[in-house]
C-alpha cells in the first residue's frame, strides 16, 4: 500500500489525480492529506508519505508558479504526470433542490469558474469563499446543513453522501489541471520515456536563451512548456523551467550533452512517460 500526500482534503481534484495513476499501474493507496504545497515534501522528508501528487499548471489559470520553485529546491523527482478535467458540480443534503439553496460555499477558483452559472440560474443563493472545495462538501455533510450547498467534485459528492443538484456547472467546458507525480520506488524503462522536465540558468548575455532552444530544435525536441522566474538577489536573472517531450531517449541525452555548455546550470526535475489517454 502506498501512502499519496495531497494538497487539500479527501475528495478534491488532486485525490481524483492520484487514484487515476496508481490505478492504472494496480497500485492500491493510501491518501495523506496536507495544507499546503510545501506540507507535500515534508510528509515524503518525514516519512509519513511514500509519494506525492501535485498540481503544476492549468488550462485556463496557467502554471502555478511558486510550485516550481518548490521542484528546483527538493530532491524528489518527477515520475509521471496525469491531467484531469475540471468539472464542477452543485451539491448538497440529500432530499433538496436547487430553489431550496441559499448560500453556496466552495474555494475562490471554484467561485471564478462557476459564477456565469449562479448569476444567469440561481442569483438568488450567495456564493462563499472557503479554504477547499472538498473541505465544504465535507462540512456541509458533518455538519448536516440544509439550504446551503457546496461546489466540488463528483468524488467529493460521492464520498461525503451529498446529493449533485447541479452537474458540469464550470463555464469553460475545456478546463483541464496538469499534475505532478513525484514517486522514487517508480522506475520507468528508457523506451517508455518521452518526456523530461528541467529547469536551466543561462550566462547573462545577449542570445543565449536563443542558443539553447537552436540545439534543442536541433536534435528534435518537442518545447511543450517554457516558464521563466526570477532568481532571488540576482538582478535581471532568471530560473528557465521546461518540459521537453521526445520520440528517442538517446537522441534526448545529446540534445542535453550539446545544450550543456551553453547553460550556467541545469537541474533535471524528471524523466517520466507523458500522460496519455
Amino acid at each position: 500500500m502506498t501512502t499519496v500526500a495531497i494538497q487539500g482534503y479527501r475528495g478534491c481534484f488532486h485525490e481524483q489525480a492520484a487514484r487515476e495513476f496508481y490505478s492504472a499501474r494496480g497500485v492500491d493507496i493510501n491518501i495523506a492529506e496536507g495544507p499546503t504545497f510545501e506540507s507535500l515534501f515534508k510528509a515524503m522528508a518525514e516519512g509519513s508519505a511514500d509519494a506525492a501528487v501535485m498540481a503544476i499548471e492549468n488550462t485556463i489559470s496557467g502554471g502555478l508558479l511558486p510550485n516550481f520553485e518548490l521542484l528546483r529546491a527538493h530532491p524528489y523527482k518527477i515520475k509521471g504526470e496525469v491531467y484531469i478535467p475540471i468539472h464542477q458540480n452543485l451539491m448538497a443534503i440529500p432530499g433538496q433542490a436547487v430553489e431550496d439553496i441559499r448560500e453556496v460555499r466552495t474555494h475562490y477558483m471554484a467561485i471564478n469558474q462557476t459564477r456565469r452559472y449562479f448569476e444567469k440560474n440561481c442569483p438568488w443563493i450567495k456564493m462563499v469563499e472557503s479554504e477547499d472545495t472538498a473541505k465544504s462538501a465535507i462540512d456541509i455533510a458533518a455538519q448536516g446543513l440544509r439550504g446551503v450547498g457546496a461546489v466540488a467534485s463528483e468524488l467529493a459528492a460521492e464520498q461525503n453522501g451529498l446529493e449533485i443538484l447541479a452537474k458540469g456547472i464550470e463555464t469553460y467546458k475545456q478546463n483541464f489541471t496538469r499534475f505532478l507525480i513525484l514517486d522514487d520506488s517508480i522506475s520507468i524503462p528508457r523506451n517508455k520515456t518521452d518526456k523530461a522536465s528541467l529547469c536551466f540558468t543561462l550566462p547573462h548575455k545577449p542570445g543565449s536563451l536563443a542558443q539553447v532552444l537552436t540545439v534543442l530544435s536541433f536534435y528534435d525536441m518537442n518545447l511543450t512548456r517554457i516558464q521563466s522566474l526570477p532568481i532571488p538577489g540576482k538582478e535581471w536573472q532568471y530560473f528557465f523551467y521546461a518540459d521537453i517531450r521526445f520520440s528517442s531517449y538517446s537522441r534526448y541525452r545529446q540534445a542535453l550533452k550539446a545544450a550543456r555548455p551553453l547553460m550556467a546550470d541545469l537541474y533535471i526535475l524528471g524523466e517520466y512517460g507523458s500522460y496519455n489517454k
